[in-house]
C-alpha cells in the first residue's frame, strides 16, 4: 500500500496557519479526497474538554506528539494528513523526520511586529503570558521543506498554488 503524505502547517499563533492550511487541505481533497484536516487549537480544546487545561512544557510538547503520531498513523493507512499547530520544539519536529516517511513541514514565518499588529486572538496584547514565542521559548524551525513569509498581504490561496507546485501535486493551479 502507497503511503501518504503528512503535511504540517507550523508558525507562532495568528501566523495563518489555520487559514493557510486549511486551504491547502480543501484544494488537496479534489485530488485526495479521503484527506484529514487536524487543527492543533480544535484538537487541544476537544481533549482538555474533559480535563483541566495543562499548558506546562511536557504537556504541550505531548499533545503535539500524540497529534503527529496520529497523523503518522493516517499516512501508514495510505491517507494524507494537513496539521495545523505551533510545533514549537524542535525534538517533535525532528521526530517527524525521522519517523515519518511522508513529511512535509510548512513553516509559516510572521515577524513579531505583524503579529502585534494583527493580534487577533488578543495573544499578543501588552501584558499577555503563556505566549508562544513571547514568554514561552520557541525553537524556531531551521529545516522546513518550504517557508512562507506571511508578513505580506499576500492572498492565502496564491501561497497554496506555490505550496502545490512546490510539492509536485498534480493540479492545474
Amino acid at each position: 500500500m502507497k503511503k501518504g503524505t503528512v503535511y504540517f502547517f507550523t508558525g507562532l499563533a495568528g501566523a495563518g496557519k489555520t487559514t493557510i492550511g486549511g486551504l491547502f487541505y480543501q484544494r488537496l481533497q479534489t485530488l485526495k479526497p479521503d484527506a484529514v484536516l487536524i487543527d492543533g487549537d480544535k484538537n487541544r480544546d476537544k481533549a482538555n474538554a474533559r480535563a483541566p487545561r495543562d499548558y506546562s512544557t511536557e504537556a504541550r510538547r505531548q499533545g503535539a506528539k500524540n497529534l503527529l503520531m496520529q497523523c503518522n498513523e493516517l499516512a501508514e493507512q495510505g491517507l494524507d494528513a494537513v496539521y495545523c499547530g505551533i510545533g514549537m520544539y524542535a525534538d517533535v519536529r525532528a521526530w517527524c523526520r525521522e519517523n515519518i516517511e511522508n513529511y512535509r513541514e510548512i513553516y509559516i514565518k510572521v515577524s513579531m511586529e505583524t503579529l502585534r499588529r494583527r493580534n487577533q486572538k488578543g495573544l499578543y496584547s501588552p501584558g499577555a503570558r503563556q505566549v508562544v514565542g513571547v514568554d514561552l521559548p520557541w525553537d524556531e524551525p531551521d529545516s522546513s521543506d518550504a517557508v512562507i513569509e506571511n508578513d505580506r498581504e499576500e492572498a492565502p490561496e496564491l501561497i497554496v498554488d506555490r505550496l502545490f507546485k512546490a510539492f509536485g501535486l498534480e493540479e492545474s493551479v
